[in-house]
């Protein structure tokens, strides 16, 4: 989705109306053509991936449908992503936005009915009868399915008959990308593909470093992740503007408009989770208070949390930076450094620290290697490879 959603930012930013709707439409085969082969891959792996990672044999059924389901559901998936995408990067920020927030209000209400059975709830001293699927796990993938399948429905509609820029009803083209098309969106989606998957796979090595520190530690790392969310959210969000800007400045050929859009965002995103950091800093305490009842986890969760509010600005600038460079199709080098930075920086230390003084040294860890990754993503910007095929 991404390899298409940049070249159509470039599209836009050089004034090409057209070739900005020719690239939504072959997107729209390519991804879905892409994604319902992953879809045919996930099915076949469903029935046998339970035993494969070791399960117990219980749990097989439901982790089989759970799968299954999500396998299904791919090509769903992907074209809501594309359609985000796309929206964001003609500069509509606004619709892309009330629809994730509607599809998560949607995920809580689909699970709400379809995770839990028939039951009664007591609501301001009131008892009602509530309907309820009880699916239990699966249910949870059906509800989260379903709230997807709505946005992406609203998504594709908006886009491909709303939108100004990308609507399809007074355009014809070919739903056949050329080659070149092809291979630029390969250029700038695979090393982020490969990059997303390297680093959740780190995810999961760290979470079996913390494995053997025991339950307590379990619980304060899964709460402090919790809880730094709501610090670096708005990055996220700052760097999807950031790819926006930045990516019609570089279709327009402005390499100073460029430049400029790619440090005011990346700064926006150092101070707003450098003020978020230092209020949870402040008040993590009182936050983890609603999380857990345990004081022992509560107090653990807050040391280890500080630890890495430290770094916030830094992590800020990686996330940040990282979406510039994004808008001007430079993915491949600041994905391998992204890479090197998790896996040598993070991995590493955290398989040394954490044996040792427990779950502060994971989050030391994670505290460097967030400082060693803002910085050497801002050497990156810095640099300005990224600008060199505009020309002065």
């Amino acid at each position: 989705a991404a390899g298409f959603s940049v070249q159509v930012a470039h599209a836009v930013g050089a004034g090409d109306r057209n070739r900005a709707v020719s690239l939504f439409r072959q997107s729209l085969l390519s991804t879905s053509l892409l994604s319902a082969v992953l879809a045919c891959i996930g099915v076949m792996l469903a029935f046998r991936l339970p035993a494969w990672l070791g399960a117990e044999q219980s749990i097989w059924s439901d982790a089989t449908a759970y799968f299954l389901f999500f396998a299904l559901f791919i090509p769903v998936r992907q074209i809501n992503s594309l359609c985000m995408n796309m929206l964001q990067c003609t500069g509509n920020m606004k619709v892309p936005s009330i629809v994730a927030s509607m599809m998560c209000v949607l995920d809580m209400i689909f699970n709400f009915f379809l995770i839990f059975p028939f039951r009664t709830v007591s609501f301001f001293g009131m008892e009602f009868a509530v309907w309820g699927a009880g699916l239990g796990v699966k249910g949870a993938q059906y509800g989260t399915s379903l709230s997807i399948l709505v946005s992406a429905v609203i998504l594709l509609y908006y886009a491909a008959c709303r939108s100004e820029i990308l609507a399809l009803r007074h355009h014809k083209s070919s739903w056949k990308a050329p080659r070149e098309v092809i291979q630029r969106a390969l250029e700038i989606g695979v090393p982020m593909a490969m990059q997303s998957g390297a680093i959740n796979l780190a995810s999961i090595v760290t979470t079996k470093i913390i494995a053997p520190l025991g339950t307590v530690a379990i619980a304060a790392n899964s709460i402090g992740v919790t809880a730094e969310s709501i610090c670096y959210m708005p990055g996220f969000g700052i760097a999807s503007a950031s790819t926006t800007l930045v990516g019609q400045a570089y279709g327009a050929k402005n390499k100073n408009l460029a430049r400029s859009f790619a440090w005011l965002t990346t700064f926006s995103g150092m101070a707003a989770m450098s003020v978020l950091g230092i209020i949870m800093y402040f008040l993590c305490p009182y936050v983890f208070t609603f999380m857990t009842p345990s004081q022992e986890v509560r107090t653990l969760a807050a040391e280890v949390l500080r630890i890495e509010l430290l770094a916030e600005p830094l992590f800020a600038a990686s996330i940040v930076a990282t979406g510039a460079l994004r808008g001007a199709g430079d993915t491949l080098v600041p994905g391998l450094m992204n890479l090197f930075s998790v896996w040598v920086v993070r991995v590493l230390p955290a398989w040394f620290l954490a044996p040792r003084i427990g779950l502060k040294g994971m989050w030391i860890a994670m505290a460097m290697e967030l400082c060693f990754r803002g910085a050497i993503l801002l050497f990156r910007l810095k640099q300005e490879k990224w600008l060199k095929k505009i020309s002065d």
